[in-house]
């Protein structure tokens, strides 16, 4: 009977962690155009206030970040993202940022406007 209420104690345990409320997602659209853009956003956004994990999807440019609303919100990410060099839901990336981005980021996409409009 004891091994019964221990396994049932960390089922429970470990469903309620996988539901903690004060964790949200975040879809940030960007203009990522190769793996290095990735790496940037991925090994530098981690280390921002409450972010729990970060994934970039070069397909669809988007950059999903977990994060913990107790400690930050969406507003900060897309500002993190855009104080790297890149845009973040069409807000342009830092100038001074994007020019010192790996040579093949800094194409037009990343965090650079785009001549045609």
């Amino acid at each position: 009977m004891k091994i019964h209420s221990t396994l049932f104690f960390v089922l429970l345990s470990t469903i309620a962690i996988g539901q903690d409320k004060n964790i949200a997602h975040l879809e940030i659209h960007t203009s990522t155009v190769c793996e290095m853009c990735e790496k940037t956003i991925e090994d530098n956004m981690i280390y921002e206030k409450g972010v729990k994990s970060v994934h970039v999807d070069l397909e669809a440019s988007l950059i999903h970040v977990d994060y913990d609303v107790r400690k930050t919100g969406p507003d900060a990410l897309r500002t993190a993202v855009t104080k790297l060099g890149y845009y973040a839901d069409g807000a342009p990336g830092d100038e001074k940022a994007f020019k010192n981005l790996p040579a093949c980021c800094q194409k037009e996409g990343c965090g650079k406007v785009s001549d045609d409009k």
